[in-house]
């Protein structure tokens, strides 16, 4: 499938449905990091409402705005070459080799502004869904679905936070799409691009998920999916029914997973900063508002013994994004957006 195809939206007005594309790009070089956000969220009952998100990283200072507005004075279309997308000051237009955004954002305290654009990259950027099968995009199960248009993307551009000025040129990230008819009940989410120390360019991804989903009214165990690229080659550990061959734990604020599938073994960690982090609430059309603690800075490392060919290990010190979805706040994370 391609970029553009799965980024078309796949909104359903007067149906329990919450949809979302969003960006993050990391400074290669220290723990800076911007994310922002466009979602929707429809509901059976006929409410409707869009929503525009930002968060900024800066080692131990963070920020996270967010920006409701009726979905009738938003905009998400898609033409032939893209998608455009309008909620009240943020912008977002896709095109099938990348992207721009442009927005701004104030609150009681803190103001931010960006203007950026991304490209994605030539041998690690194709399109990628952790799910071993494009035919469960349009399956009741799992409840709601990711795909990441831009797994690596390289960016231009600036922000201003505050008064400061941050120069996004050289930045590494991603962009992603998920919708569904609730966020789900509980998960771990994580991606992450490593650069090479000598010329800053990306040499290899990852990104995982372990999460549950309803099936049949009950709460399905954590299912776990993952996938590296490094070059030219690609791990994929994706039986998401294989839960023998998966080894999940939460325990926030690190997340651990194992890995056996045909391609061999891959252990992933990954930890964050409750400090670092920020908390966002996240609505859900006919259920209680979940809490997702997010950072865009974690500690990453991952270890793939392939099957044919020698064990490697890719490092990060800041470059993760990290975020678990819990059904209440943790206190560590402060304050609630």
């Amino acid at each position: 499938m391609t970029a553009i195809a799965q980024n078309n939206p796949r909104l359903t007005p007067g149906t329990n449905h919450v949809e979302s594309w969003f960006v993050r790009a990391n400074d290669p070089h220290s723990p800076r990091a911007i994310w922002i956000k466009a979602t929707v969220l429809t509901g059976s009952d006929g409410t409707a409402l869009a929503q525009a998100w930002c968060s900024v990283f800066d080692g131990h200072r963070t920020h996270a705005w967010c920006l409701d507005i009726p979905l009738e004075a938003a905009r998400f279309e898609a033409h032939a070459i893209g998608q455009e997308l309008e909620v009240g000051p943020l912008r977002l237009s896709l095109t099938g080799r990348g992207g721009d955004s442009g927005g701004k954002l104030t609150d009681d305290s803190s103001r931010i502004a960006w203007d950026f654009a991304f490209t994605t990259d030539p041998e690690l950027g194709a399109p990628l869904s952790m799910l071993p099968s494009a035919r469960l995009l349009d399956a009741p199960v799992p409840s709601n679905k990711l795909v990441t248009p831009f797994p690596v993307a390289t960016f231009t551009g600036q922000l201003e936070w505050d008064g400061e000025h941050w120069d996004l040129t050289g930045w590494h990230g991603m962009q992603g799409h998920n919708w569904g008819t609730e966020h789900s009940p509980e998960y771990a989410w994580g991606q992450c691009v490593f650069t090479d120390s000598g010329d800053d360019r990306p040499f290899a991804m990852i990104e995982a998920a372990s999460g549950r989903t309803r099936i049949g009214g009950r709460i399905s165990p954590l299912i776990s999916m993952l996938v590296v690229r490094r070059g030219a080659q690609e791990y994929r550990f994706d039986r998401i029914l294989d839960l023998w061959r998966q080894q999940p734990r939460l325990d926030f604020p690190r997340w651990s997973l194992r890995m056996r599938g045909r391609d061999g073994t891959a252990t992933l960690t990954m930890t964050a900063d409750p400090a670092q982090m920020v908390c966002l609430a996240y609505r859900n059309p006919a259920r209680a508002t979940s809490y997702c603690l997010n950072s865009k800075t974690a500690a990453v490392a991952v270890h793939v013994a392939p099957v044919n060919g020698n064990a490697f290990e890719l490092r990060s010190e800041h470059c993760g994004a990290l975020e678990f979805l819990m059904p209440q706040p943790v206190s560590a994370v402060q304050p609630i957006v």
